[in-house]
């Protein structure tokens, strides 16, 4: 089994969307919990890597888990070893890169 590294790449925020649907409007802000830039390490199992993001993970956690498993998504990603998921929040979503990675780096 490979281990897979997820990086946040970009946060997003829709205030009208907010304003529209969420009780806090545009007080809630883009996700509280991710930053961009930030990496974390999956090494098996399916445990979340500790500080990401509950929520994401259920979003995200079959793309990892085929890396993880030397599974590919090639054609549609120029690299088999990558690919962009997005959380499954609406109106402050997250990017994240996840590249099946040999080891940690």
């Amino acid at each position: 089994m490979r281990q897979v590294r997820i990086t946040v790449l970009k946060k997003q925020f829709y205030p009208e969307l907010a304003v529209q649907y969420l009780t806090d409007g545009v007080a809630a802000g883009a996700c509280p919990i991710l930053e961009e830039g930030n990496r974390f390490i999956y090494t098996g199992g399916a445990k979340m890597p500790e500080g990401l993001c509950p929520w994401a993970w259920p979003d995200i956690y079959n793309t990892v888990s085929t890396l993880a498993n030397g599974g590919s998504f090639y054609p549609w990603y120029n690299n088999p070893n990558q690919s962009i998921e997005c959380c499954s929040d609406g109106i402050r979503p997250v990017v994240f890169l996840i590249e099946a990675i040999e080891q940690e780096e």
